[in-house]
């Protein structure tokens, strides 16, 4: 067995980056920026209003001071005109200065009758004008690699960008494998159980920006799991669940292998998900999950996501572990990291006390994976231990 961390160097060897593809910017949310991204354009383009008011010279800026209206600005309907001494022009948010104004009174500061405006307060000083390029100028940068948010999407459609160069969603064929299985909705017979593993694994990894298909369920043949992986073929990544271990029926190894994958491991020091194996196949990457629908999703956080982020651009990095205190005592731990499913609540971090790896209802509750590592000793409560967010 290898230990966790040689387990994700040896995954990560197995992926690159993949090639970008330029997509409208409509589709850019939750897509990985592939590339250094400028500017087209000033923000704003002209000095604009930051308020409703009066536009006028600065130096006529006083209380009691009276000027005549000559004229309005909107937004996307500016004053064309020269403001000249004793005269304002009305102004509305965001619409362009006048020339020869550097200062807008707002509304509730002026009287008006007719043409004619008196300041009636004193103005506090702040000019209420943006001033051309204040938010950012042709030529600024927006950095890759870089998770577009909403609020990126909007930056760039402001900078006059209409499609974004983005990282290609790592392509991922995920294969169930047991005669035990069926499909959810399917009727099962007595000796079946619902296939759910595949359900949970694509919606996480579709969620980081793959691009998951759900292959059909391969049996406990050798024809069944090879006509599987010629399915997969052209897939960045082949993920099966079930059949790595030593079993009589467990043939996932011997087909890859027949089909000409390169072991890069088999088995590792965790909990749960010791049966692990991995290794290349065909150009695409694969890796042989545990069948336990728990151990397949704990080695989802630990191993996989860190392959799509790898995939995607954004690092190598394994998954950053945070800590909190203990609010349940913990006996020691045996010779492998346990991965234990627990809740966190206003700082303070417990396991469940059920850790069985088919029990899909304590990952359901859980928001963490508290990380025990090989032969911690016993812990009391108010204890710092580490843990991962799921």
């Amino acid at each position: 067995m290898i230990t966790v961390d040689d387990a994700l160097a040896h995954l990560m060897a197995l992926v690159s980056p993949l090639n970008s593809e330029e997509i409208p910017l409509i589709e850019a949310a939750g897509r990985v920026l592939a590339r250094d991204v400028t500017a087209r354009r000033d923000q704003p383009p002209f000095a604009a209003s930051a308020m409703d008011g009066y536009a006028m010279r600065g130096d006529e800026v006083e209380q009691h001071s009276i000027l005549k209206v000559v004229g309005e600005s909107a937004a996307g309907h500016g004053f064309e005109g020269q403001i000249k001494p004793g005269q304002a022009v009305r102004i509305f948010t965001g619409a362009p200065v006048p020339a020869g104004a550097d200062f807008v009174v707002i509304q509730e500061d002026v009287t008006r009758n007719n043409d004619l405006i008196t300041i009636a307060n004193p103005p506090d000083g702040k000019s209420n004008i943006r001033a051309l390029g204040n938010d950012f100028t042709i030529g600024d940068t927006i950095t890759a690699p870089r998770l577009l948010s909403p609020s990126d999407v909007a930056l760039l459609a402001s900078m006059n960008i209409a499609t974004a160069p983005v990282a290609r969603r790592p392509q991922v064929a995920l294969i169930s494998t047991g005669d035990e299985l069926v499909m959810p909705g399917e009727n099962p017979g007595p000796d079946q159980i619902i296939a759910s593993n595949t359900f949970g694994l694509k919606a996480m990894l579709d969620a980081l920006g793959a691009h998951c298909r759900i292959l059909p369920i391969a049996r406990d043949t050798e024809d069944s799991l090879t006509m599987a992986f010629d399915l997969a073929a052209g897939a960045d990544l082949i993920i099966t669940i079930g059949g790595a271990s030593v079993g009589d029926h467990d043939l996932v190894g011997k087909v890859a292998g027949d089909l000409g994958m390169e072991r890069a491991f088999y088995k590792v020091a965790m909990r749960p998900g010791k049966p692990l194996m991995a290794g290349r196949m065909a150009g695409s990457a694969m890796v042989g999950l545990p069948g336990n629908p728990v151990s397949a999703m704990v080695c989802g956080h630990i191993f996989i996501a860190p392959m799509i982020h790898a995939m995607l651009g954004l690092g190598t990095d394994k998954p950053t572990a945070l800590t909190a205190t203990l609010s349940a005592e913990m006996p020691a731990n045996g010779p492998r990291q346990h991965y234990m499913r627990g809740i966190l609540q206003q700082g303070q971090i417990r396991a469940f006390e059920r850790q069985d790896s088919a029990l899909l209802t304590v990952l359901a509750d859980a928001n963490v994976l508290l990380i025990r590592p090989p032969y911690d000793p016993a812990r009391a409560i108010g204890s710092q231990v580490d843990y991962i967010p799921i």
